[in-house]
């Protein structure tokens, strides 16, 4: 998709990722609440396709958890709290920082998806079976507002860290590591 619609928009699906670009001095602010609104409808509409299919086949009775984000008892394999919430803001500090270095004027040019694509493939391969990965709250939001419940009162763990993580992430590139 990065290399599909990156020359329209940036390619900006993930609202963390378009906070972290604007603590990190590339991203417009005032264009930011148009972004997460438009992250948001996206990431909602496409949850909503996603049931459509899962609903379609025979025998279906219920979303179960619909791949939502959670702690606990709601935790793929268990994790507590503290445990999903330290993942997810490490493994989107991370994320960030990879989008922000391969992105970089100094970085080799045309490589940055493959970086990006890569580093996203890791942080999935290491979090689903702690918390189902966010480092997107757009993402998050969409899966518990279809799996209702407790995901719901759970989503804002999958708010605060991704969006904690990729503000840390701006100001740490934007202080050590883009250096004129």
């Amino acid at each position: 998709m990065a290399y599909t619609v990156c020359h329209i928009s940036g390619g900006y699906f993930n609202l963390a990722v378009s906070i972290g670009l604007w603590a990190g001095g590339k991203f417009d602010g005032t264009s930011l609440p148009g972004y997460v609104i438009a992250q948001l409808i996206g990431a909602i509409t496409a949850a909503g396709v996603i049931c459509l299919i899962v609903r379609g086949k025979a025998g279906f009775t219920d979303i179960v958890g619909f791949a939502s984000n959670g702690y606990g008892d709601l935790s793929p394999d268990g994790y507590s709290l503290v445990s999903v919430l330290l993942a997810e803001f490490v493994l989107t500090l991370f994320f960030l920082l990879i989008i922000l270095g391969s992105t970089n004027e100094r970085a080799p040019k045309g490589f940055d998806p493959i970086a990006i694509g890569l580093g996203l493939t890791l942080i999935h391969l290491i979090s689903i079976p702690i918390s189902n990965t966010s480092v997107n709250p757009s993402r998050s939001t969409s899966q518990a507002l279809f799996a209702g419940g407790e995901y719901t009162s759970q989503l804002w763990l999958f708010w605060l860290a991704p969006i904690t993580g990729a503000i840390v992430a701006g100001f740490i590139h934007k202080v050590f590591f883009d250096i004129e």
